[in-house]
């Protein structure tokens, strides 16, 4: 009865978790660049309670044996980085990605940040600049 409560919370648990990532991926429909997220589960330990050829009476005896899982946990959240649909802005510095890449930008601290978000606009001094106004690197 335990093994049955605790396989069915561990199953409970990595659907709330799946429901978190899909619930993400729905709150970011419209964000420029966005990849959807999908949460990636693995089976936890199984136990053997027949093995195969075990008699299940005294004529015949069980294929494939009798095996109990104790439910699943979540291995990784991987990102989709499949391209989007491609569609014109009318901005004049805006920018796709077509494959494999990203944008590269220089953070407030100086270190570099990656983005596949193209919206790109001048600033006050000439650079271009994503909609978080971090500069595009190289200009």
């Amino acid at each position: 009865m335990m093994r049955a409560m605790w396989s069915a919370a561990a199953g409970m648990s990595v659907q709330q978790l799946n429901m978190d990532t899909i619930s993400n991926n729905l709150a970011n429909v419209n964000t420029t660049g966005y990849k959807k997220a999908r949460a990636e589960f693995q089976d936890l330990l199984y136990q053997t309670v027949n093995l195969a050829g075990t008699a299940s009476s005294t004529s015949t005896s069980l294929p494939t044996g009798i095996q109990l899982g104790h439910g699943a946990k979540l291995q990784s959240v991987s990102h989709q980085y499949s391209n989007g649909s491609f569609k014109s802005t009318g901005g004049r510095f805006d920018m796709a990605i077509e494959g494999d890449g990203f944008f590269r930008v220089t953070l407030p601290d100086g270190t570099q940040g990656y983005t596949r978000d193209g919206s790109f606009t001048l600033d006050q001094n000439g650079n271009l600049v994503n909609a978080s106004g971090y500069s595009l690197d190289p200009q």
